[in-house]
């Protein structure tokens, strides 16, 4: 804390200091009031005059009232610390009053991040040494950017493929994280752009083992000058090697979206049976991993960007499905269960 009165200033340090070394009653017992650090202050209020006296009055009660504040929480600490094994924990997997060796959870086991968690820094690693800068989604969005930066007004049929839920106060959990392509654009100005967009998405879906109401997406967009298929092509082809770690061959097919144009399904040759067939690719010999496409020209002009100067990609894959191909995961519902015996395996 800084205090204008240099008595007072001094005060606070003082205690500071004595907090660090004095037991906890000793501390009590000088700091208390009445005691004769407190009057030593107030009894220099006599020797101010005009407006510093009040001010001065002000700084001593402040300075009062956070020793009385630090103090109670030191207390607080040490009824904790003296309960040891007594001090209940609600966070528990466990009932407290079963023997320890009833347990289902071992005393050993550490503390882990999510399979998911730990599959998204490595993706945004791998984007950021490709130059790409990183962004977050939101949580809750609204209509204009969910649907009309992105060429879906009013009435159109393509926000029936997005149906989701909605808040009272009209703000919408995104369905997906194009909502962002607007101020990722707007945010950075002129190109080159190049942004990366991780975040939660909330469908309006009946979950199953390949399906989840929420679950993580990946968004990317990229604007410059005279910016190709081939680009957008090269681009996702080098993240999806470097992630699975391994050579890919690549194919699109024709797939519909608003906000791209053309608009493609991107499709890798399957990791696991390398286009032999089996039933993780459903013996077809390739996967589809993401869309993607070129982006609209009325995406870009909405962002303020001249699409006959400017053109660009961008893409939109759902990590938890990446991560349950690389790791053999069978169901996606697994992720957010809280099953310790699931996610020590990570």
């Amino acid at each position: 804390m800084e205090f204008k009165n240099q008595a007072i200033q001094e005060a606070y340090k003082q205690f500071e200091t004595d907090s660090l070394k004095l037991s906890l009653e000793d501390l009590k017992h000088a700091y208390k009031k009445g005691s004769t650090f407190f009057k030593d202050i107030y009894a220099q209020i006599k020797n101010i005059t005009g407006d510093q006296k009040k001010e001065y009055g002000y700084e001593a009660n402040t300075l009062a009232n956070y020793i009385e504040e630090k103090i109670n929480q030191l207390q607080l600490l040490s009824e904790v610390s003296n309960k040891g094994k007594e001090y209940l924990d609600p966070t528990a997997p466990f009932d407290l009053n079963e023997n320890s060796s009833a347990r289902l959870v071992p005393t050993d086991l550490e503390g882990t991040k999510n399979p998911l968690t730990q599959e998204m820094e490595k993706v945004l690693s791998i984007f950021k040494r490709m130059g790409f800068d990183i962004i977050e989604s939101r949580q809750l969005d609204d209509d204009y950017h969910m649907f009309e930066t992105l060429n879906i007004p009013k009435g159109h049929p393509a926000r029936d493929i997005w149906d989701t839920f909605w808040t009272q106060e009209g703000l919408i959990p995104p369905a997906h994280t194009s909502t962002m392509q607007n101020r990722a654009m707007r945010l950075k100005g002129k190109p080159p752009i190049r942004y990366v967009i991780p975040g939660r998405c909330y469908r309006n879906e009946a979950t199953d083992a390949s399906h989840e109401h929420t679950f993580y997406q990946i968004e990317g967009v990229y604007v410059d000058k005279n910016i190709s298929l081939g680009d957008m092509l090269g681009t996702i082809k080098t993240y999806l090697e470097a992630f699975f770690e391994m050579d890919l061959d690549i194919k699109v097919q024709p797939a519909y979206f608003p906000f791209t144009e053309p608009d493609m399904e991107f499709m890798i040759s399957c990791p696991f049976c390398r286009k032999t067939g089996c039933k993780v690719c459903k013996y077809s010999g390739w996967m589809e991993i993401m869309g993607c496409g070129v982006i609209n020209p009325f995406v870009l002009q909405e962002a303020g960007i001249d699409p006959k100067e400017y053109s660009g990609f961008a893409w939109g894959f759902g990590l938890d499905r990446l991560v349950m191909i690389k790791n053999g995961v069978q169901d996606i519902r697994r992720f957010h269960s809280g099953d310790l015996n699931f996610l020590k395996q990570f």
